[in-house]
């Protein structure tokens, strides 16, 4: 099958006139690398790979064992709507001795799924990108776009943004992706396009695409496009809620059961209780950055209290209302992972702290169907009702001493994501903001 893939990819270069190829990879920071061959290297790295200097890249290699070469995958070959000649394909990275690096997040997801197929699983996920679309007046700015004054799921005929996301929906099709919906979000400025569901592994590589399409096409519209999780003071913020469910290799939803009061089978309930037990210790990895947790605060329809619900939105993990006949429907929502995060790590720990729990057998707490931004203290500690932490600072503490984290992300990876977090910690404590000045400059 990958030989024929192989043909076909170097048939349509010919055929379309491609002269460049870009080899994507990603860091483990979720930013996207890349270097370009021209396309008649392409064969050659199809068959042998491309090599680079690993050093360059943070998180990957020391000085000394620099030396990686990227494998193209060819499945994810597309030319590029919006550059003449050039096309991508998303690589696999690997080590001088031909076996995968064991830091590559693309890798790290492989791993994780293949835990799950030694249980019998298949792990999809339908992750759901808002982002903001801001003018650029010397630099960004975080000025919502011209005409943009909509609201959630608002429409002008007059609204700029509506074209854009047009704009961006073809170009997605023509990497392949099949776009199911986009609208305006609650926000000024802000917008989310949802994509289908499918295997971990693709809609991570989806994702890596999406954000680079809205921000390619973004800026030929003379706009900036930013999935920053809380640009604007005051305004709701961007998350990647994700769909998440277990399929059977003979194509069942393992969550699924119809004789349950939400439809949720043993292993779907074991699944939640794992990822709620261990969410404090991968939030690092899905909110992971300083700015994740100014969005990760009540009152803005952002989950911050660790409970699970049906028609609950302000809970973390939210079961969607079943309708009779669409059983491979069946799912949990994890709203806490915001669009910064890196999607191939982030599948990968979900997916293993809801295997922990299947493995366990770990029991869900009972649904909480209230509102818990209405809850105080006494009632929270009354239901038991956790909450995540509060800071970069206090998701590293909980992240070191993860023992499923770690091994989720290998010693290499796990080491050097928490080195760089606290590097980005330490940065971020000394600064000096403009709230600091506005309240004590004159005051003290």
């Amino acid at each position: 099958m990958t030989d024929k893939l192989k043909e076909n990819v170097l048939a349509d270069v010919q055929e379309r006139g491609v002269s460049f190829v870009n080899l994507q990879f990603t860091d483990i920071h979720g930013g996207l690398k890349s270097t370009t061959i021209p396309s008649e290297q392409l064969e050659d790295s199809l068959n042998r790979g491309t090599w680079f200097d690993g050093s360059s890249i943070q998180g990957f290699a020391r000085i000394f064992e620099s030396d990686m070469y990227l494998l193209p995958d060819p499945s994810t070959f597309a030319v590029i709507p919006w550059e003449k000649g050039v096309a991508r394909v998303i690589c696999d990275v690997y080590a001088p001795d031909g076996k995968p690096f064991e830091g590559d997040p693309r890798e790290i997801l492989k791993r994780a799924l293949k835990a799950a197929s030694d249980m019998g699983f298949v792990f999809n996920t339908g992750p759901e990108l808002e982002f903001f679309l801001f003018r650029p007046e010397n630099g960004p700015t975080t000025t919502p776009v011209p005409h943009d004054v909509g609201s959630y799921f608002d429409f002008s005929p007059r609204d700029k943004a509506s074209r854009v996301r047009s704009d961006i929906i073809d170009a997605l099709g023509e990497f392949g992706l099949t776009v199911e919906m986009s609208h305006h979000e609650v926000a000024f400025g802000q917008h989310e396009i949802d994509f289908r569901y499918d295997d971990a592994l693709k809609t991570a590589d989806n994702a890596m695409t999406l954000k680079h399409t809205v921000k390619a096409i973004a800026q030929q519209n003379d706009l900036y496009a930013t999935f920053m999780p809380k640009p604007v003071f005051g305004m709701n913020g961007s998350g990647m809620h994700t769909h998440q469910s277990l399929f059977t290799e003979d194509g069942k939803n393992a969550f699924f059961d119809p004789d349950d009061e939400y439809k949720l089978s043993k292993v779907a309930k074991n699944f939640i209780a794992g990822q709620l037990t261990h969410v404090k210790e991968m939030i690092g990895i899905l909110a992971p950055t300083v700015n994740s947790y100014k969005r990760l605060v009540p009152g803005y329809e952002a989950p911050v209290y660790i409970s699970w619900a049906r028609k609950n939105r302000s809970a973390l993990i939210r079961v969607p209302a079943y309708s009779e006949g669409r059983e491979k429907s069946v799912r949990a929502e994890l709203r806490c992972p915001d669009p910064s995060c890196n999607p191939y790590l982030s599948f990968a720990v979900m997916l293993i702290a809801g295997l922990d729990g299947i493995k366990k057998n770990l029991q869900p707490p009972s649904s909480v169907e209230e509102d818990v931004y209405e809850f105080d203290d006494a009632k929270l500690k009354e239901l038991y009702i956790d909450t995540l932490p509060s800071s970069l600072s206090e998701a590293i503490t909980a992240m070191e001493n993860s023992e499923i984290v770690r091994a989720t992300l290998g010693k290499h990876t796990y080491e050097a994501y928490l080195k760089a977090k606290k590097a980005e910690w330490d940065e971020y404590k000394i600064q000096v903001t403009d709230w600091e000045i506005k309240r004590y400059l004159e005051l003290l």
